[in-house]
């Protein structure tokens, strides 16, 4: 697992510019065992998207899951979030959640998100923030940027044998 190429990193900087060392959510607090995914079955984009979708359906900030699900695909039509070193990031800002959710599936064989490196992606991080949190928006996508920066976060999510231990490798990450 490559970290994030460097033709990403413009878009990288962007997001962080002016956030570095703010981390006004911890993912790990927003995470549970029911919004992981080990091995998702779906074999392209949209699959990938509906099926990581059911694991978040349930989560504390979730209002309307219909709507959410179709915000998400929306934003996916402005450009992909498939940022490159094996990594997507499906997200939307809706009024379908009243507070920041997460899921995190992963694909060892990887599917063609249509990525910025045209590489298949393997690791999936669905978010949904409401659409008045812009400030928190950015700060969660530059704090996740920032983890996956680091290769062995990415390589230790492709290695874990357990939902408990993605959970574990998150908290570890975030102390």
């Amino acid at each position: 697992m490559a970290a994030i190429p460097a033709r990403c990193n413009s878009w990288v900087t962007v997001i962080s510019l002016g956030l570095q060392g703010v981390v006004v959510v911890k993912l790990s607090d927003y995470l549970t065992i029911d919004q992981v995914c080990l091995e998702l079955e779906s074999t392209d984009k949209n699959g990938v998207i509906q099926e990581l979708a059911e694991y978040i359906k349930e989560a504390k900030g979730m209002k309307d899951f219909k709507t959410y699900v179709k915000d998400v695909f929306k934003r996916e039509e402005v450009a992909t979030t498939g940022i490159g070193g094996e990594v997507a990031i499906p997200h939307a800002r809706t009024d379908a959640v009243e507070s920041f959710v997460i899921a995190f599936g992963r694909s060892t064989k990887g599917v063609d998100f249509k990525a910025l490196d045209n590489d298949p992606c393997k690791l999936y991080f669905m978010l949904g923030t409401p659409r008045d949190q812009v400030p928190q928006y950015l700060q969660i996508l530059a704090h996740l940027t920032r983890l996956l920066k680091n290769p062995s976060f990415c390589n230790e999510l492709l290695a874990a044998k357990t939902q408990e231990r993605v959970i574990h490798i998150f908290e570890d990450a975030e102390k």
